[in-house]
């Protein structure tokens, strides 16, 4: 039997991919009452929404580690054997800086376009010994067989956010967030949370190397966050913990008020939810203190000037 939680998964999946998504003219849509959901990939949600919305359920977390797609003539090899000076193609500036640190013997290029376009450019071309993308998105595509490394985070710790599904809701729509709800993960609703205080604290974005490595062990979340500079030289890297046992009270009722981050999970405990974004918020001042605003003003300045 085919139930309501079942069917705005498929809807999910199906749009995964779909740049219209993560336009704009969607978040105008679910104001205007045209659409009553989107589908997002989380880590593209910033921490702050705007006023009216709300992310009304975050789904099961899909490996969030990033992956190493080898260029077919490399099969057989990874990162550490490729040869000198061999050419990586990634977007992000977070997986940029990490992996310049860890693999100093290769260089690090910049790649465009959606996941199709990405690997046309490896096969095709010579450009690139091999692109990183996330596993997650490879995973959905049904493109596992191309993965050849999955980078662990002694190798390259993941966005915010990264592999979970999010849905945007309008925050007054009590019926749809109650609807959605039942998609709700809790362990990984209680790592994203940690994840976008953390990085909300931190004023961060794609436009600076932020990253994180969150787990759930014996009622403890543990949040490992880390910033950069953006060839890896500079860098602070912290680990912190808090327990999320709670008397599984959730809250009495949905109240669009209430949001961590941008997350409503009205049917989940508040204590946990209370202590993940403290978690997040405290590690993101114990990097501040130790001068990440400084590394990551220097990011940005950099960057920008690019």
């Amino acid at each position: 039997m085919t139930t309501t939680g079942d069917k705005i998964l498929d809807i999910a999946l199906s749009k995964i991919g779909e740049k219209s998504l993560f336009t704009k003219e969607l978040e105008t849509a679910l104001e205007r009452n045209e659409v009553d959901l989107v589908v997002h990939s989380l880590k593209d949600l910033p921490t702050t929404l705007p006023p009216g919305f709300t992310i009304g359920a975050v789904l099961k977390r899909e490996n969030p580690h990033d992956a190493v797609v080898l260029h077919p003539k490399n099969m057989g090899k990874s990162l550490d054997t490729l040869p000198d000076k061999s050419v990586i193609g990634t977007s992000s500036l977070r997986r940029a800086a990490q992996l310049k640190k860890r693999f100093p013997h290769l260089e690090f290029k910049d790649i465009r376009g959606n996941l199709n376009t990405r690997l046309k450019k490896l096969d095709e071309k010579d450009d690139f010994s091999a692109i990183i993308l996330a596993a997650a998105g490879l995973r959905r595509m049904g493109w596992d067989s191309r993965v050849s490394q999955i980078l662990g985070p002694e190798d390259c710790m993941y966005a915010v956010g990264q592999g979970a599904l999010a849905i945007e809701v309008r925050a007054r729509d009590k019926d749809i967030l109650e609807m959605v709800s039942v998609l709700h993960d809790p362990n990984t609703v209680l790592r994203c949370i940690a994840e976008r205080a953390f990085l909300r604290r931190l004023e961060g974005g794609c436009s600076v190397p932020v990253a994180v490595h969150t787990e759930v062990k014996d009622s403890q979340l543990y949040l490992t966050g880390a910033v950069y500079s953006l060839d890896g030289s500079d860098s602070l890297k912290e680990t912190m913990q808090t327990s999320i046992a709670s008397d599984n009270k959730v809250e009495e009722q949905v109240d669009e008020r209430v949001q961590r981050v941008g997350v409503t999970a009205n049917n989940m405990p508040g204590p946990a939810q209370d202590a993940s974004e403290k978690l997040g918020l405290d590690l993101a001042n114990l990097l501040l203190s130790k001068g990440a605003k400084e590394i990551l003003t220097v990011a940005r300045q950099l960057n920008d000037a690019r």
